[in-house]
């Protein structure tokens, strides 16, 4: 025998009929065949394994001690293929939800509603992703995103729902870099809506800055302004007890508020709804805070 032999499940299909039925008739009639196609499939598959499966003689058709040991495995084989293929269907036909929000909401502030979410509709494949607004404004905008939760200045793109987002200048608490020149900034790569309003502000005060610090990554920001590598601007949420607040009275200007807005595709599938409106929960309780 040859052990390269691949075996046709038509053919394994086919001898499990005729055993169940005990005749090659009723076998071709279950499997939508004719007699004569039914045999030789039989035939084809007994020369493939070097040895009979049937025995052929009196009034049902049996299987030999051979056979018997094939028509095991012929069921698992096909057992196996059918898992395969409804479990490949279920996978497609998966619904997905695409998300988008900012690395600070992607955390602690919406984290349990998105694990509800995934608890609670176990069949719906969620999507998230984090980083700069500015990067997931454009993936939305390419329709790459069911949903996204961005940063913007007030009024700009209407949404779902938003939110004010006031922002503050802190420094360390043990430091005043203020006095620094030029002025050390600690800030997000170029694209960040903070990133812009720090350049401009400085500009517009004469000030010379440098950029001594920047990062992606929310925390490294907070971290180093912690560390007294510079200033930064962010949310007034966001400020530690090792960040000093700074004010007109330090000579920088009040910043107008961002706001935070829940954007949506056009056309949105039930359990998107759904995950939008209790995203819009989470972010009246964490924006009241």
């Amino acid at each position: 025998m040859n052990l390269n032999v691949t075996l046709d499940p038509v053919l394994l299909r086919s001898f499990i009929a005729v055993v169940d039925t005990g005749s090659f008739t009723r076998a071709a009639d279950s499997t939508h065949l004719t007699q004569s196609t039914v045999s030789q499939q039989i035939r084809k598959l007994e020369a493939q394994l070097g040895c009979e499966l049937l025995h052929r003689k009196g009034r049902y058709i049996t299987a030999t001690l051979e056979g018997e040991r094939v028509l095991s495995y012929a069921r698992r084989i096909l057992q196996l293929m059918n898992e395969a293929v409804a479990q490949t269907s279920v996978s497609a036909e998966q619904q997905k939800i695409r998300l988008g929000v900012p690395e600070d909401f992607a955390t602690h502030a919406i984290m349990p509603t998105l694990s509800a979410f995934s608890s609670k509709y176990p069949g719906i494949r969620l999507e998230v992703k984090s980083g700069l607004c500015s990067d997931i404004w454009r993936e939305f905008q390419r329709g790459d995103m069911d949903l996204a939760l961005v940063k913007q200045r007030q009024g700009s793109v209407p949404g779902l729902a938003s939110w004010p987002e006031p922002l503050c200048w802190i420094d360390s608490l043990h430091s005043n870099n203020l006095d620094s020149h030029p002025v050390p900034l600690v800030t997000f790569p170029i694209g960040g809506l903070y990133r812009s309003e720090m350049a401009h502000t400085f500009d517009r005060l004469g000030r010379s800055w440098r950029l001594s610090y920047v990062s992606t990554s929310l925390s490294g920001v907070c971290c180093a302004v912690e560390a007294g590598l510079g200033i930064s601007l962010l949310p007034r949420r966001l400020v530690t007890a090792q960040h000093r607040i700074l004010n007109e009275q330090d000579g920088l200007p009040t910043v107008p508020d961002l706001e935070l807005t829940l954007h949506a595709q056009d056309k949105l599938s039930a359990h998107s709804k759904i995950l939008a409106e209790q995203l819009i929960s989470a972010c009246n309780d964490t924006c009241r805070q």
